[in-house]
C-alpha cells in the first residue's frame, strides 16, 4: 500500500488523474482484502514493537501523501465542479428558454 500511495503522489504531481484512480483502485482492492483477512485487527496484538513501529511508520506515510495527494487533486476538483455547474446552468437555460440560434 505504501508504495501505491507513492505512485498515487506521483500521479497527482503529474496531473495523470487516469494513472491516480487505477492505482485508487489497487489500494482499495488490497484495503478490502487485508479487513476480509482481520477484520477486526487481532493481527495487531500478534506483532512485535519493531513491526508495530514499522507499521506505524507506514501509516504515517501514506497519511502525508494522502494530503500531498490532496493539495494536487482538490484544485483540479474545483475546476471540474464550476466548468460542470457552468454546463449544467446552460443546460437549464436552454430547457427554460429553448436554444437560440440556428
Amino acid at each position: 500500500m505504501s508504495i501505491l500511495s507513492a505512485g498515487m503522489v506521483e500521479a497527482a504531481q503529474a496531473n495523470d488523474w487516469e494513472r491516480l484512480v487505477v492505482l485508487e483502485h489497487e489500494m482499495a482492492d488490497i484495503r478490502a482484502e487485508l479487513m476480509r483477512i482481520e477484520p477486526d485487527g487481532r493481527q495487531a496484538a500478534d506483532q512485535s514493537e519493531a513491526d508495530a513501529a514499522r507499521k506505524a511508520s507506514l501509516i504515517t506515510a501514506m497519511l502525508r501523501n494522502d494530503e500531498e495527494i490532496r493539495r494536487h487533486v482538490e484544485p483540479w476538483l474545483a475546476s471540474t465542479r464550476k466548468l460542470l455547474g457552468g454546463a449544467q446552468r446552460d443546460r437549464a437555460v436552454r430547457s427554460a428558454y429553448g436554444a437560440f440560434g440556428p
